[in-house]
């Protein structure tokens, strides 16, 4: 079976387009589809805001809902493009939004948002395999959807620590679980490095105290120190980009719109 995985796509269908994706069976993705453009500015500015002082600027329903969208409809662009060729299997990243997180936002802002999730499966040939595995042709493939690890927070400690680590932990706990359950894996897509791999933030955009501290996450390092998978593909950290070996896995941070073809029994 030969499988392409594209890492974090962030909506640059030119590069997508640049893939070889002929006699390729299965496509996966993991995760941040889409350009997060609007989103990352708003942010970044609220950070250096707090660092100079100064109170968070709130932004308009409006902004809030084009940053929304911005995120959407590239994720579907380059979905359906790569559905063309074969089966797409994606797990989400920070940009997407769970149908939870959707109706909390719409809710939040006072307009309506569609449903990614819903879009994506409604594609021929689609599928979303947040915190689920599935079997095709015999290879068992895991999908972990983006999760705020504890380490991340007592490593970057953002100003609103302690809501921060509680909240993590209890995201740490539901993903701890999903890896349990899914035991014995030929393929791991999540989205963020394991711990110590691949996940050192040396992004010129991100901000100065970030810089050279592991972003990755400890639950999956657990994970892959003790079930061994053969392979595990992630994104996020992009200027983590490569290639390395934990045992016998072999771990691929694909960065923006890198891709790895494998062969697999």
């Amino acid at each position: 079976m030969k499988i392409l995985v594209v890492g974090d796509p962030h909506g640059s269908l030119e590069k997508i387009k640049k893939i070889p994706k002929q006699n390729i069976d299965l496509i996966l993705l993991t995760g941040d589809l889409g350009k997060a453009d609007l989103v990352r500015k708003m942010a970044f500015e609220n950070i250096e805001r707090k660092k100079r002082g100064l109170p968070e600027k709130e932004f308009s329903p409006q902004q809030k809902k084009r940053g929304f969208m911005e995120a959407y409809s590239s994720s579907l662009k380059v979905v359906r493009y790569l559905s063309r060729y074969s089966p797409v299997y994606t797990i989400f990243g920070n940009v997407e939004s769970s149908n939870f997180e959707t109706r909390k936002n719409s809710k939040e802002i006072g307009l309506p948002l569609p449903f990614l999730t819903n879009s994506l499966n409604s594609i021929k040939g689609v599928k979303v395999i947040n915190n689920r595995f599935v079997k095709v042709y015999n290879i068992k493939i895991g999908g972990l959807e983006y999760f705020i690890d504890t380490c991340w927070v007592r490593e970057f400690k953002p100003s609103d620590y302690k809501k921060r680590l509680s909240n993590s932990k209890k995201d740490s706990k539901k993903a701890k679980s999903v890896l349990n359950s899914f035991r014995k894996l030929d393929i791991l897509v999540c989205h963020q490095p394991p711990y110590g791999y691949l996940d050192t933030v040396s992004n010129p955009n991100a901000p100065k105290h970030w810089k050279g501290k592991h972003a990755g996450s400890k639950v999956i390092l657990d994970y892959i120190k003790k079930q061994k998978p053969k392979y595990v593909f992630c994104g996020h950290i992009h200027e983590g980009e490569g290639k390395t070996r934990i045992g016998n896995t072999l771990v691929y941070n694909l960065g923006v719109g890198g891709y790895k073809i494998i062969e697999i029994d």
